[in-house]
């Protein structure tokens, strides 16, 4: 037992598999194996990457003492929803841990690992420190400040952060980060590649949604915006570090 347990302790995915009951896709195993701190999962609607998510927080949460796992979304309610994913998996679990805390939010094990689901505003998470990972649902759509504010919580920590989301237009950190940031490891799940989506069912999807959703929510493509006046190319190819300011000091 304490051998099989130490092995589930290393191993996130052999932990999925037999703690939880969990049939894990080739990339969710993937990514429950990378030790990088910096990963970005572009995933089509249905992928799993939720289910991917909430096994990688909740076995952090359990084998890593006095870990603090924080759940980010663009509401407390979307958190909240990610949480209760965790909690399901963590009344299933064979051997179930005493919890010293536990709510609707939140959960405090007896090993001092907490996981927490936050608010989606900037000005209500500041506080947190120290986090071991810090997990981003929705990234696409989580504003710029909120995750501005949440990078430094990993500052003395060296922990991990996971932006999942599937595309919202050529805008935002999470665009910024999957186009330009060699540091980040970048999944993409396109429906083609999940098993349990048919043909027959995103050729359904794509005459209901229209080109520019479907593309987006399925096929992980960063579109440009239905009202955008000037693409996202157009723009950046005029910017030019070249052109000295109009105005050297400043407006006044």
């Amino acid at each position: 037992m304490i051998v099989q347990d130490l092995q589930h302790g290393i191993d996130p995915a052999r932990f999925a598999r037999e703690c939880l009951g969990i049939p894990l896709d080739p990339w969710q195993e993937q990514v429950l194996r990378s030790t990088h701190k910096r990963q970005l999962l572009n995933c089509c609607r249905q992928s799993g990457k939720s289910t991917t998510a909430a096994i990688m927080a909740l076995h952090r949460a359990l084998y890593w003492p006095a870990a603090l796992v924080l759940l980010v979304s663009p509401s407390l309610r979307q958190s909240g929803e990610l949480f209760r994913t965790i909690m399901g998996y963590f009344d299933q679990l064979p051997h179930k841990p005493i919890s010293m805390e536990e709510n609707r939010l939140s959960l405090k094990l007896q090993n001092g690992s907490r996981i927490v689901s936050l608010p989606g505003k900037e000005e209500t998470i500041r506080g947190f420190s120290g986090a071991s990972i810090i997990i981003e649902d929705e990234a696409a759509r989580v504003p710029d400040d909120l995750y501005y504010a949440i990078r430094p919580m990993l500052a003395v920590s060296g922990g991990r952060l996971v932006l999942m989301s599937t595309p919202f237009g050529k805008r935002g950190h999470f665009f910024e980060a999957w186009s330009n940031a060699p540091e980040w490891e970048k999944v993409m799940i396109p429906a083609p590649q999940c098993p349990r989506i048919t043909p027959e069912f995103l050729e359904e999807e794509r005459r209901a949604l229209g080109e520019w959703w479907w593309r987006q929510e399925y096929m992980c493509e960063f579109t440009e915006t239905i009202d955008q006046v000037f693409s996202y190319d157009l723009v950046m190819s005029a910017i030019s570090n070249e052109v000295k300011p109009l105005f050297s000091g400043g407006l006044i």
